[in-house]
């Protein structure tokens, strides 16, 4: 359904492109790479959840477990910075702007937090973790 969504936007707001001055332009491509960002941020949103239980799961772990001790330790910096990077963006994230060279770094701050949530994910400590629930 969102899918749809941003693919009706995306197609009234080319439509609406070709007709306008190039500062509407400018406007229109700020509003799509605005959408684009919190389509990302939608898309890694939902490990939130999964990473803070994670974390809670690694705190009993590791007052039971001493040969994993370290790569555990490593994992749960990297859970919480991975939930940290994503709090700070959603705080400070200003939808509403319509300045391409803003939405643009924003959308690669996105596509950059994905990366590191998709790599959390795919450690196997975290995999273990995961699979447990």
């Amino acid at each position: 359904m969102k899918k749809l969504f941003y693919t009706g936007s995306l197609s009234l707001l080319l439509i609406a492109v070709a007709c306008q001055s190039p500062a509407t332009k400018e406007a229109v491509k700020g509003q799509q790479l605005a959408q684009e960002a919190i389509a990302l941020h939608d898309d890694i949103m939902p490990h939130i959840a999964s990473f803070d239980q994670a974390t809670v799961k690694i705190d009993s772990m590791l007052r039971d477990t001493t040969t994993t001790h370290e790569e555990l330790v490593q994992l749960k910096q990297d859970l919480e910075q991975a939930t940290d990077n994503m709090m700070t963006w959603m705080h400070e994230y200003v939808a509403d702007s319509t300045d391409v060279a803003y939405q643009q770094a924003e959308v690669d701050k996105v596509k950059a937090m994905k990366k590191q949530f998709e790599d959390v994910a795919a450690s196997e400590h975290y995999k273990k973790l995961s699979s447990s629930r």
